[in-house]
């Protein structure tokens, strides 16, 4: 027996279309009842049907080793079925792994330091950190290590390639509509990113800190000789400033004209000119010469004789100037090519002037003209990739050496290039080559581990698995351990899994085990063995998602779908990863409770609105639609109410969906954009705060949306002067909000700190709702604490609670513990933990006011809650040193440190190994620290303490 939603779901054809590659595959499933809370108008589902079958089908079938295809039935009440675990797999990390990462970051601290020291190259020892923190996950640690990168580039072609980088990582900040990727610097953008202080030296933000774009133009040059002025109507018309004619005492032949030109200073332009015209040839007892053959026009030597005379390029075309630098290589003329270098390079501001000179660049050897072009197309990434002219420069193998020659290849370039590839399609064609050369490009240890691991991993993405085994062979023969992961994935997929098991056995027995190592050898063996495995990943790495899907999809294989339910959202109450919410989606699903599947789905496309459900087949909004009779429907006024509640709850989830419910009904509706914003991390919300600034009808409004944008990407005060026009323009809640946040982003007075109060007041005294008004008064208690006016601070705290900002309870906590009440604090955040019951931040800070084994219960359900916090660990730490448990205290903080290289964590385990005596781990340990933050200060000084203990034992 079927129902309408069953027959729309089986209407969209889904099966032909899910035979393809996919990343699970699915069993067949018994038939499931698809009850509902209401239909569109609100009327009642028929009764439930009863369940033909348990969501365990008999046929599930397990094959030898995971296909990328599965078995459906077209009967199942979930298109293409449910998930089978064992088609699950985790996908390999395409970045360096060291198999010890504190190791590698110390290692890496002490190449800096010696670089400096001895005056090397710094700009690839930046590099290779930018390649080992991918594996930390942390975006500031990468784009730090850009920077650096990009201050310490020292030739025009690397710092095109990181200047072009760093814009590449900060796309999602830019406005619309965005400006032309070579056009001059706003006032906001960073000046590593200025294009022109990129190609041109003297200009890079190590000799000067002005950007380029900003500095007003130079005067006019001063002609070598008052003689001369050029009459700019004609490049052959010279006059003397007092009327006579130049003096002319040599003319060059071509053709039928004749070039005048002064024999002295074409002479000087080369030694070979030189030669020619006063050496022991013909030439030099001549007047005329015959250039008819030397491959220039008249107009090209009318050209070469300004610039003898005058040493400048004035407003030649750009046919003449590309003669000039043709005649220059031919004799050898270098201040002359080093002019129509830099003048050509000025003139590409585009993709298509970049392709119409690059050729032309390459063939004279034009570094800085290349430079420039190469610029264009990196700040076009990845859409001019598609251009097959610029594909055919970047990625063949003779576009790469005709680069080398004109000094524009690098590993930096293939490095960014390949990263931009592999985000875009990692199994294309163009992500080949791209890898090809670099691995060409290869030539320091690190590069070539690199490189060759990641060729293996595309490899395995495309299917090629002998390949693939061959490149991961090829990154182990090179240092490169994680790589055995590869090989014993390579073997696994030809269907050797014994070897791949016995390979990751030997890891293990040779290297300290680690999650991931457990987590692979996990898909080599089965039953009890695969899940003690996966339990011992999840308990040295709990950031590794594989583990809670796998044992999420077998409770549901055994018909324990609450169950697979709890174990995924485990995951989402620290990561809030799509595919895990599509796969809580689908365990909803197979419940038939319609609200929370589309709930997640919602979630899902906030996250990446272009999101295709069930393998790419079905788009969220498409199976949205398919469930509207199904669920509950509001209107606008009932969304607010459900926003309301949903934030009160610190919902976060159930608050992105009710938000993308209404923006589906008002999609220009600025205002949710920006509350959008206020639920997200910083990538989706950088691009739904463009969202908001784009849609804004009104000028107050978009200045505001673009202060908060200035604000996040670092430029306080310009944001503040946009939140000032804002209330010129119009006195508005976000305007006054968005002033004092940023005022008080720093370390105020308290009469300061009291203006920002009034501009909160301000705030509050406009229209807004209480979501917002909520914020604000908890702004305001915070601000009083400081200030330590507890009394106005309580008030402010009560008054957000009584319009239901649930947060406000942390801060009235914080005003009872400073008033000497404690146990007044700690039921404070009580109350919180009852409306929020899976924050760990409120166990957190509720462990901060209860008594010793309440705080050790507290830490204890945070770190179950969110294994990334690492307050927990330190205190637990803390106390077992207190109780001189020194190696329980050391294995506290390195269970931590093993899955999360946190600088904290790291200084403290340096701290408590200095005070065992252990020198080597203390200066370990710093020298990891200072590779996350070489400024940080308590480090530094533990790290010459124990170098100076270390120097008499060397």
């Amino acid at each position: 027996m079927t129902n309408n939603f069953l027959t729309t779901i089986r209407s969209l054809k889904l099966i032909e279309g899910c035979k393809a590659a996919q990343i699970y595959a699915f069993s067949s499933a018994g038939g499931a009842s698809t009850s509902g809370s209401g239909d569109g108008a609100g009327k009642p589902l028929p009764p439930p049907q009863p369940r033909s079958l348990s969501v365990r089908s008999a046929s599930v079938c397990y094959p030898h080793a995971p296909s990328t295809s599965g078995a459906f039935v077209a009967d199942s009440p979930l298109p293409c079925g449910l998930p089978v675990a064992a088609a699950l797999e985790p996908a390999l990390d395409a970045c360096l792994r060291p198999v010890d990462h504190v190791k590698a970051l110390a290692a890496s601290f002490r190449r800096m330091s010696s670089a400096e020291a001895e005056g090397d190259d710094l700009c690839d020892v930046f590099l290779e950190q930018h390649a080992l923190f991918h594996a930390l996950g942390d975006a500031r640690l990468l784009r730090r290590a850009l920077r650096a990168a990009r201050v310490h580039a020292t030739d025009p072609h690397r710092r095109v390639v990181l200047a072009a980088w760093l814009r590449y990582e900060r796309r999602e900040d830019e406005f619309d509509p965005m400006p032309p990727p070579l056009a001059p610097c706003t006032p906001t953008t960073p000046l590593l990113e200025c294009p022109r202080a990129a190609v041109f030296a003297g200009e890079s933000p190590g000799v000067d800190p002005i950007c380029p774009c900003r500095r007003p133009p130079p005067p006019p040059p001063t002609p070598p000789s008052s003689r001369f002025r050029r009459n700019t109507s004609s490049i052959d018309q010279m006059v003397e400033d007092d009327g006579d004619v130049e003096t002319n005492d040599l003319w060059f032949v071509i053709g039928e004209e004749e070039v005048a030109c002064e024999r002295s200073c074409i002479a000087a332009l080369s030694k070979p000119l030189n030669t020619l015209l006063y050496g022991g040839f013909a030439e030099a007892q001549r007047d005329r010469i015959d250039f008819t053959r030397d491959g220039i026009t008249p107009c090209g030597m009318r050209a070469v004789s300004a610039y003898s005379r005058h040493g400048r390029l004035d407003d030649f075309s750009t046919d003449t100037i590309l003669e000039l630098l043709a005649f220059s290589n031919k004799f050898c003329c270098e201040g002359l090519k080093s002019a129509c270098d830099n003048k050509l390079a000025t003139m590409v501001s585009g993709v298509e002037d970049a392709l119409s000179l690059v050729d032309l660049g390459l063939e004279e050897a034009a570094h800085l003209l290349v430079a420039a072009c190469l610029q264009a197309f990196l700040r076009e990434l990845p859409k001019s990739l598609s251009n097959p002219d610029v594909a055919r420069l970047l990625c063949s193998p003779d576009g790469r050496e005709r680069l080398d020659i004109a000094g524009n290849a690098s590993f930096a370039l293939y490095y960014f290039l390949s990263s931009v590839a592999m985000e875009e399609d990692i199994r294309s064609n163009t992500t080949v080559m791209l890898l090809e050369r670099l691995c060409e490009s290869a030539e320091r240890p690190w590069q070539k581990q690199l490189a060759l691991h990641q060729f293996g991993c595309v490899m395995l993405e495309r299917g090629e698995f002998k390949d693939a085994q061959g490149w991961f062979e090829d990154a182990i023969a090179e240092g490169h351990m994680y790589s055995l992961a590869g090989v014993a994935r390579s073997k696994f997929k030809r269907g050797h899994k014994y070897s791949a098991y016995k390979m990751m056995n030997s890891i293990m027995e040779d290297y300290e085990p680690a999650g991931w190592m457990y987590q692979e050898r996990s898909l080599y063996c089965v039953g009890k063995e695969k899940m003690a495995d996966l339990h011992i990943a999840t308990e040295l790495d709990p950031t590794l998602t594989f583990p809670y899907k796998y044992r999420a999809v077998v409770f549901l294989e055994e018909d324990m779908v609450e169950s697979a339910v709890a174990e995924i959202s485990k995951v989402l109450g620290f990561k809030l990863v799509t595919d895990c919410l599509e796969l809580r989606a689908w365990f909803y699903l197979a419940l038939e409770e319609y609200e929370a599947a589309v709930r997640d789905i919602r979630a899902i496309l906030t996250l990446d609105p272009s999101y295709m459900m069930f393998h790419g087949k079905v788009h969220g909004e498409q199976l949205i639609e398919i469930l509207r009779g199904y669920v509950q429907q509001w209107d606008m006024a009932d969304c607010w109410m459900q926003l309301y509640d949903r934030w009160s709850e610190v919902d976060d989830i159930g608050s992105l969906a009710v938000v993308q419910q209404m923006l589906t009904r008002e999609p220009g509706n600025s205002s949710l954009r920006f509350r959008q914003s206020l639920l997200l991390l910083r990538h989706a919300a950088m691009r739904s705060l463009r969202f908001a600034r784009n849609c804004s009808a009104h000028e107050h409004e978009r200045l505001v949306y673009e202060g908060w944008i200035l604000y996040d990407t670092g430029h306080r005060d310009e944001a503040l002067a946009k939140a000032e026009q804002s209330i010129k323009i119009q006195r508005s809640f976000e305007a006054f909000f968005l002033k004092a946040y940023a005022l008080g982003d720093s370390s105020l007075d308290t009469e300061s700190s009291l203006s920002v109060v009034q501009l909160l007041e301000h705030a509050n005294s406009c229209a807004s709702d209480n979501l917002r008004k909520g914020q604000a008064y908890n702004n305001m208690g915070s601000i009083y604490v400081d200030c330590d006016l507890l009394d106005e601070a309580a008030e402010c705290y009560n008054i957000a609670l009584n319009i239901k900002h649930t947060r406000a309870h942390q801060g009235l906590a914080r005003v009872h513990y400073l008033k000497n009440r404690k146990k007044a604090a700690y039921g404070e955040m009580s109350e919180l933990i009852k409306v929020a019951k899976d924050s760990a931040s409120a166990y957190e800070k509720r462990s901060e006011y209860g008594e010793r084994d309440e705080a050790r219960g507290d830490l204890n359900m945070a770190t179950l809650l969110d294994p990334t916090r690492t307050y927990p660990y330190r205190y637990r730490a803390a106390v077992l040193m207190d109780e001189s448990k020194e190696d329980e205290a050391i294995g506290e903080l390195s269970q931590a440190i093993a899955f999360r290289a946190d600088l904290q964590l790291l200084h403290l385990r340096a701290a408590f190994f200095d005070s065992m005596g252990d020198n080597a781990n203390t200066l370990r340990d710093c020298e990891a620290a200072l590779c996350l933050d070489p400024t940080h200060g308590d480090t530094l000084e533990l790290y010459r303490k124990a170098s100076t203990k270390a120097e008499p034992q060397s």
